[in-house]
């Protein structure tokens, strides 16, 4: 599938239920700039931020493959309705790898009680996914999701430092809801532009 198909379809899922498109960047009509750049990134793989640092930032390619204890979708950083939604649309008819836990948690109550109203709770929880109340939950492991010994998180949660979720002899890598949703089916870390294609 040509990259512009697949970004097509990538801006679909990220498409807010209310029928409008997530605008990423928006500028004033008469903004002046001193310079204009553009990038291609129709190549650029999806990033991955291995442990101990948030700054340890690699290919998603680095890590195809790897095996994972838990998944995480949720919390303050990627708890938000079109989070969610991304994970809903690709766990859709989909099961959960049986060697992984999943967690979700909603970032607000009111992102909970529009994804219970959407269905996209129950898309997620068919998928095998356990659904928690709004919070930090298991990004900062104080609740549900504490890893043991040698296990390993998949999350899209912003911080992956030695411990923070449990054991510090366990390894935290942070990814987009994309990547920790497809993840989580497959039981290792996984591409999604696979599942798009």
């Amino acid at each position: 599938m040509p990259i512009s198909n697949r970004m097509n379809r990538l801006m679909r899922i990220c498409t807010v239920s209310a029928g409008r498109t997530i605008a990423f960047f928006v500028d004033d009509e008469d903004a002046g700039y001193e310079r204009i750049m553009e990038y291609d990134i129709g190549n650029l793989a999806p990033q991955i931020a291995f442990p101990h640092s948030v700054d340890n930032v690699s290919d998603i390619t680095a890590f195809e493959g790897m095996a994972i204890n838990e998944c995480f979708l949720g919390a303050c950083t990627n708890g938000r309705y079109e989070d969610l939604e991304v994970a809903a649309e690709i766990l859709k008819g989909r099961k959960i790898a049986d060697n992984v836990r999943f967690l979700v948690t909603p970032a607000s109550k009111d992102v909970y009680l529009r994804a219970i109203a959407s269905g996209l709770i129950t898309t997620l929880i068919a998928s095998g996914a356990m659904v928690g109340t709004p919070g930090c939950s298991a990004c900062f492991g104080g609740t549900g999701g504490i890893l043991g010994k040698g296990e390993r998180l998949l999350t899209t949660a912003n911080r992956n430092f030695r411990g923070r979720v449990g054991s510090p002899d366990s390894e935290i890598y942070l990814a987009s809801p994309a990547v920790v949703a497809v993840s989580a089916i497959n039981g290792c870390i996984s591409d999604p532009r696979r599942l798009m294609q």
